[in-house]
């Protein structure tokens, strides 16, 4: 069992200002994997005015970008270093497969922060701008940071966050969530051991009350939240309220297409990681599948097949690919979403409501694909957080296009297409933020968020580091 009894606060370990205790418990078997503090308000006032500190009086913000920019690698080789550790505790606490946070780890995560570096190591900081004057642009950053991230892929929501700031030499408060509390906490040994000056970086576990104190916070200077569209609302209208500058990546219900001449077989393999990845508790998850009524029966079956083979049970095994939902209330939820789709006239084609039989003890659902699906019904609309999936068919290219675009949601997608030109012309004309044709990975390079209610801003690369800064524009 893992126990920390202090937070780490502008790069200290103080003890909490409150005596609540977080128990992090395995969604698997509901066994205690460790315990951790609760951040109170208290603690978060103290984060904040060391954070404050470190800006307005400390060397971070004022050292040469290619000074942070080195601590920022050697912070990057350190968290490498553990990546078996992080891949492993990670698992434990909210249920990713190992697959997947092997994956995240080992290649997802070295990719974002490199891409990063790379877009520090490209920039322009200061320039000329025009020919009649010399007038000079300059990036600033922003100021104090507070970084609020959810439970699902805990080091990527924070490190996405966290290495652009820091780079841009922003200070930052990391308030996690109470289901991972005990990767963030070993999160923060990492920056501990990287050599960060003091006051920089502070990490906090905590819930929603603790939250809403950080970002109403006047000491901090921009928001930068990844969670659900409900939440997001509420952290804006907060920011609002004394103009805070805030990035938001929000929720999702993205449509992959599947065009009538598309390689059913390459598909379905893609769709199984797109689709059903991290137990499908993945905001960019592809949940509508959209079918041609030429082939609809076969992309049906199709998926029926892979998704019947798919090992569900303990997240720990490197051979099951679906593991539990995070907590009890969020197994009900999907599995109340499973029964509103029964209700709305949907045809179940595998999966149900039902507990999967011998996983009693933990969190589970099953692998749940719908069909006969209409886009106004909710399983269609609104979004689950969890291995179901709904096929959507469609008789013609622009009516997939509308379909795809008939949702309040905007954050990813795809095209399967056996001409990738084609696939490309229909992905422009998808309105989200995040698409693929025919399965092919994106780099960091380029820029993550979603249009409509999923969020505002982007994260990766250039773009995402541009996040973190006041533009100065000097004429002399």
């Amino acid at each position: 069992m893992i126990t920390y009894d202090k937070l780490y606060v502008g790069g200290k370990w103080l003890a909490p200002a409150g005596p609540d205790v977080i128990e992090v418990r395995s969604p698997h078997d509901r066994s205690l994997v460790g315990t951790a503090p609760h951040a109170a308000p208290a603690d978060v006032d103290a984060a904040v005015a060391a954070a404050r500190r470190a800006f307005d009086e400390g060397p971070w913000p004022r050292m040469s970008p290619q000074d942070r920019r080195a601590v920022v690698e050697r912070f990057a080789k350190l968290h490498a270093a553990r990546a078996e550790e992080f891949a492993a505790l990670v698992t434990a606490e909210n249920g990713t497969p190992r697959w997947f946070t092997n994956w995240t780890f080992r290649s997802g995560l070295p990719e974002q922060t490199d891409a990063y570096l790379r877009a520090a190591a490209a920039l322009d900081w200061e320039e000329q701008v025009g020919t009649d004057s010399r007038t000079l642009l300059r990036r600033e950053p922003v100021g104090v940071v507070a970084a609020v991230i959810p439970w699902n892929a805990p080091h990527q929501s924070a490190l996405v966050k966290l290495v652009p700031a820091l780079l841009a030499g922003c200070t930052v408060i990391l308030k996690a969530s109470p289901e991972t509390a005990l990767d963030a906490l070993a999160l923060a040994e990492v920056f501990g051991e990287a050599g960060f000056p003091e006051g920089v970086v502070s990490i906090l576990p905590a819930g929603r009350e603790t939250s809403e104190h950080l970002v109403s916070h006047p000491g901090v200077d921009k928001i930068a939240f990844t969670g659900s569209t409900a939440a997001g609302r509420r952290i804006a209208s907060l920011a609002g309220e004394q103009l805070k500058r805030v990035s938001l990546e929000l929720g999702g219900k993205s449509a992959s297409i599947v065009l009538e001449d598309a390689d059913l077989t390459a598909a379905v393999a893609g769709l199984q990681g797109l689709s059903l990845g991290n137990n499908g508790e993945s905001c960019v998850a592809h949940t509508r599948i959209l079918a041609p009524r030429s082939r609809y029966e076969e992309v049906v079956g199709a998926l029926k097949s892979m998704m019947d083979g798919l090992k569900v049970g303990d997240p720990a095994d490197l051979e099951t690919f679906i593991g539990p939902m995070v907590r009890a209330d969020q197994q009900r939820r999907v599995q109340d979403y499973v029964r509103i789709g029964l209700g709305e006239g949907a045809r179940l084609v595998t999966g149900g409501p039902e507990t999967p039989a011998g996983l009693e003890g933990g969190f589970y659902v099953k692998p749940t694909l719908f069909a006969d699906v209409d886009s106004r019904m909710r399983i269609a609309r609104e979004e689950i957080f969890g291995p179901v999936l709904v096929v959507i068919p469609f008789d013609d290219e622009d009516e997939a296009v509308r379909i795809a675009n008939d949702s309040e949601y905007g954050l990813g997608g795809g095209v399967w297409a056996g001409d990738p030109e084609r696939g490309l012309a229909v992905a422009r004309r998808i309105r989200a933020g995040w698409l693929t044709v025919n399965g092919a990975p994106a780099t960091g390079n380029g820029a993550f968020g979603g249009f409509k209610n999923s969020g505002i801003g982007r994260e990766f690369g250039a773009t995402g580091l541009n996040q973190y800064f006041e533009y100065q524009t000097i004429a002399v």
